[in-house]
């Protein structure tokens, strides 16, 4: 039998189209139940085995077959199921990194139209406040002023300060209230 394989093959070189029909017939079916093996896909399986065979057509000319021909088909279908099996695997993880960049971006807008909404109602509440109330509030939480120094910038008291300082919170506590959890998640995923 390998005796014919080996005159089948140098027909193959010479661009004998019976010869290809031929080979075909006699390994296709075989070579697509081992390339199931791998890629667990009938529909797959017969594409690989089909390049294959189109592979070996088209470069005839050049076809160099050492271990013989039935282990040369063989191999040549483990490799390209094992090519196969690796692009699945690199398509599979580019899509997965799509769809987490997706969801940071996602993520990235959300916190964003937040931040910008959680910083107009900040804005708001202050304007509530009384002024005085609203600029001991300001010196403390926007200039980080420790009391000592705002006192002294404001020519009041230590205690008037803090006085001024539990009112504002009380007031913003008050109007922020819907805004905690997410000032409490939006801080620990700054500073955490």
């Amino acid at each position: 039998m390998e005796l014919q394989v080996d005159q089948l093959i140098t027909t193959l070189r010479a661009g004998d189209i019976a010869a290809f029909e031929m080979l075909f017939r006699t390994y296709y079916q075989s070579l697509c139940n081992y390339a199931y093996t791998f890629v667990r896909d009938r529909e797959e399986a017969e594409e690989v085995v089909q390049s294959a065979f189109t592979n070996v057509w088209e470069k005839r000319d050049n076809l160099s077959i050492h271990t013989g021909v039935k282990p040369y088909l063989y191999a040549m279908v483990r490799n390209a199921c094992l090519n196969q099996l690796k692009h699945e695997k690199i398509k599979q993880q580019h899509a997965a990194m799509e769809i987490a960049a997706g969801e940071r971006s996602i993520e990235s807008v959300a916190r964003t139209v937040e931040a910008s909404e959680l910083e107009t109602r900040i804005m708001e509440a202050m304007s509530k406040l009384p002024e005085q109330c609203r600029l001991v509030f300001k010196l403390s939480r926007f200039e980080d002023l420790k009391y000592a120094e705002i006192a002294d910038q404001l020519n009041i008291s230590i205690k008037t300060v803090e006085n001024q300082m539990g009112k504002a919170l009380r007031v913003m506590r008050e109007q922020l209230k819907d805004y905690l959890l997410f000032l409490i998640v939006l801080i620990n995923g700054l500073f955490g």
